[in-house]
Formats: structure tokens, sequence, C-alpha cells
């Protein structure tokens, strides 16, 4: 097999392997395992896309947006569970985005 698939299957071997993967995986099922914790979690979420939706089409943020996902996360976040969730989730997304931005880096001479 070609050494790049070789190589892309161990990273995801890997990631899945990882503290930041097994933590939040962890987390999340905790979390979905609760109905009224998925369902404010999911709420957030709506929140969240919608607002970055609307930046995107608009190009600049929905203030009002803003605001209600600030008091959304405000509320849940008093919830050490939700916490919990939260916190992991950025941990894991930080380096999926930081092993991403390694491949970007490595091919941008041919990306432009």
């Amino acid at each position: 097999m070609n050494i790049v698939y070789d190589t892309a299957n161990k990273l995801a071997y890997e990631i899945k392997e990882s503290k930041e993967y097994k933590e939040y995986k962890l987390a999340r099922q905790k979390i979905n395992e609760n109905p009224q914790l998925k369902e404010k979690i999911d709420e957030f979420e709506k929140v969240r896309y919608e607002a970055q939706v609307l930046s995107i089409k608009a190009g600049e943020e929905d203030k009002d947006k803003i605001k209600k996902l600030q008091e959304l996360y405000d509320i849940l976040v008093k919830n050490s569970d939700i916490k919990q969730y939260f916190d992991l989730e950025v941990r894991f997304n930080v380096m999926i985005a930081d092993v991403n931005k390694i491949i970007a880096e490595s091919i941008k001479d041919v990306l432009i």
C-alpha cells in the first residue's frame, strides 16, 4: 500500500488512541445519556450555528445572537458535566485543527 495512506491510517489510529479523543468521547457519551443535558447543548449548538451562518452570509456578527450565545454558555457551564464536555471538546478540536494546520503547511506551495 502507498506510504501516504499507511501514514494517514496510522494518524487516524493515533488520534483515536489519544487522551483528547478518549476523554471527549466519554464526556460526549455521558451527555448523550442525559436527555436534559443533551437538549440544552443541542439548543446551544443551534444558536452557535445560526450565529456562524449569519456571520458568513452577512460578513458581520449578529450582536443579539452573540449575546444570547454567551448567556446560554454562562448558564450551561454552571453544570460541571457540561463544562467538562465543552472543555474537552475544545481540547479535541484544537488537536484536530493543529493536525490540519501541519498538513496544510506542508502542501501550501501547491495550494496557492
